[in-house]
């Protein structure tokens, strides 16, 4: 029988993040263990590369302040370029109610240090960003060190990093039961018919996040949620250098990328298939509409129907991370829910982990906001609105 000190279950860029970091604090002996052909298949690879400090909710802005300290560093620390790229993000009002969420969310990042996070006119929204048409716009904010990242550098940069030190990583090797000893904690989990004896389990499973608690009897409430990604015809139409810009009133916005621009907005996912990546014609068409009215520089840039796709967002009731041990489960460890930061926040959540792993407690920063027991005691954090 095979043996782990840790064992992570999930081989996103938060798993490997986990990995990484526990390995760089000397825990040589982790198991990796992914449910898929190979590394990238999941939500990492479909993400869409967008990384900000910009949110409502002051540990979610101090996770992103974290995890943009790491991202400098990663080139450094892990040997691989993130394609962290501080091109902004621009956040767009056309009603005083929009304008007003901006304006509190705004003062809680400044609070917590994001203090280059300022408000824009009309006029600086139309300069930051000339492409889109600034009728009926009253405001906005942006935050020039916002931008960019690339996941699927980041993720094998951090599974390269980690085999260095020694962590191990297979593929086509989901969970498929958990074993519990006398005294409560974690001694085994199962592959199929194979055993694997270890002390500490990480949920790192993404979307697929509550199935692995599940095994554990333990009720994870995150559930996965589909997001769809439009991307036009190649295109010069918005240079490389424009920043994120979304229209805070329903979550529309656009990026360049790989030569071709990038637009979302939230949409309902199919009922009848919540895990397909196939694109909605119906939500296409609606892309289209919203393109042409509010970015005249793109009305004659047509979408490409074969570039587009979905992707899943693993989403917690509060819209934050559930990070920390499970209740009653002592060796399990949660790192879900991050409501669609998952990619951006994964250095800090795996730095954060890491720590509670090693110390038995995380340092860098206060992450009772994030306990799992949270909702068990009617303590959500209040639903992040950005």
């Amino acid at each position: 029988m095979r043996t782990a000190s840790v064992v992570v279950a999930g081989c996103g860029v938060v798993g490997a993040s986990v990995a990484w970091h526990l390995a760089l604090r000397g825990v040589r002996d982790v198991l990796v263990l992914d449910r898929g052909a190979r590394a990238g298949l999941g939500s990492t690879g479909a993400a869409t590369g967008g990384f900000r400090a910009q949110f409502a909710s002051p540990v979610n802005v101090r996770l992103s302040l974290i995890a943009r300290d790491e991202l400098r560093r990663f080139p450094d620390e892990v040997g691989a370029d993130p394609g962290f790229d501080p091109r902004g993000y621009l956040w767009i009002a056309r009603d005083p109610e929009r304008l007003a969420q901006l304006r509190a969310a705004r003062e809680v990042q400044v609070g917590e240090g994001l203090v280059e996070a300022v408000e824009v006119d009309a006029g600086e929204i139309r300069r930051l960003q000339p492409a889109i048409d600034t009728a009926g716009v009253i405001g906005g904010t942006y935050c020039p060190t916002d931008g960019y990242i690339v996941p699927v550098a980041m993720l094998h940069g951090y599974i390269a990093a980690a085999e260095r030190l020694g962590a191990r990583f297979e593929w086509n090797a989901g969970v498929t039961g958990i074993e519990r000893g006398r005294t409560g904690g974690i001694v085994a989990v199962r592959v199929g018919a194979e055993r694997i004896a270890c002390e500490r389990l990480v949920n790192a499973a993404g979307a697929w996040a509550a199935d692995v608690a599940e095994l554990a009897g333990v009720a994870l409430p995150v559930v996965p949620l589909r997001r769809q990604v439009a991307m036009t015809a190649p295109t010069a139409a918005i240079p490389p250098a424009s920043p994120m810009t979304i229209w805070v009133e329903d979550g529309f916005h656009l990026r360049p990328r790989d030569g071709r621009v990038l637009i979302a907005f939230p949409s309902p996912g199919d009922p009848r298939d919540p895990f397909s990546i196939a694109v909605e014609p119906s939500w296409l068409l609606d892309v289209w509409r919203r393109k042409d009215e509010r970015v005249p520089a793109l009305r004659s840039i047509p979408i490409d129907p074969a570039a587009c796709w979905a992707g899943l967002y693993e989403m917690s009731p509060d819209r934050h991370a559930i990070l920390g041990e499970a209740p009653g489960w002592p060796g399990l460890y949660f790192a879900n829910g991050s409501s669609g930061h998952g990619v951006m926040h994964a250095p800090a959540l795996g730095a954060l982990l890491a720590e509670i792993l090693t110390d038995g407690r995380a340092s860098t920063m206060d992450v009772a906001p994030l306990r799992p027991v949270r909702f068990e005691e009617r303590a959500p954090n209040p639903g992040e609105i950005l």
